[in-house]
């Protein structure tokens, strides 16, 4: 009994030490699973998340006005070609409600050159989501369910961060 309790207690500060470690990070206590998460890309189409399965997701929500997610972004553009990251999938997408000529100047701008943008509209995600600011990360594991969100902005580039979606990749 005392080694299960021992163990235990071991499991649960790592988790909790990892959490800790990372800024902005936050990890779930209970997997989420939602349904019909669906957004625009640039040519107006609807994707639908379910089509993604069996890839790690990141759905980045950010605006063009938003100063974090103008500062994140270019570490995002990077984390989606990084070689331990290969079943990465990574969907930023625009909740501002901004046109297609604005987001694609604020790509360009940041050169941002492995990511698409993609469109929220009439912001269905954001609402399904209970996102209370931009930017917002949710992170999606292989088989669908949100296991974390990054509230507010993160360097994608720091090795522990990396380092810990490596485990779920």
């Amino acid at each position: 009994m005392r080694f299960l309790i021992i163990f235990i207690f071991l499991i649960s500060n790592s988790f909790a030490e990892e959490a800790t470690d990372i800024k902005n990070l936050f990890i779930n206590k209970e997997l989420k699973k939602y349904d019909g998460l669906t957004f625009l890309d640039d040519k107006n189409n609807q994707l639908n998340l379910n089509d993604y399965n069996g890839k790690l997701i990141l759905l980045n929500f950010w605006a063009t006005w938003c100063s974090p997610c103008k500062k994140e972004m270019p570490s995002l553009d990077k984390l989606q070609t990084h070689s331990e990251l290969n079943n990465l999938k990574i969907f930023p997408i625009n909740v501002g409600q901004d046109n297609f000529e604005k987001s694609s100047k604020f790509f360009n701008d940041l050169k941002i050159k492995n990511l698409k943008f993609f469109f929220d509209s009439p912001i269905t995600l954001a609402k399904k989501f209970g996102l209370r600011g931009i930017p917002t990360s949710i992170l999606i594991n292989k088989d669908g369910f949100e296991f974390a969100r990054i509230i507010g902005s993160i360097d994608f580039e720091d090795e522990k961060f990396i380092a810990w979606l490596s485990n779920y990749n």
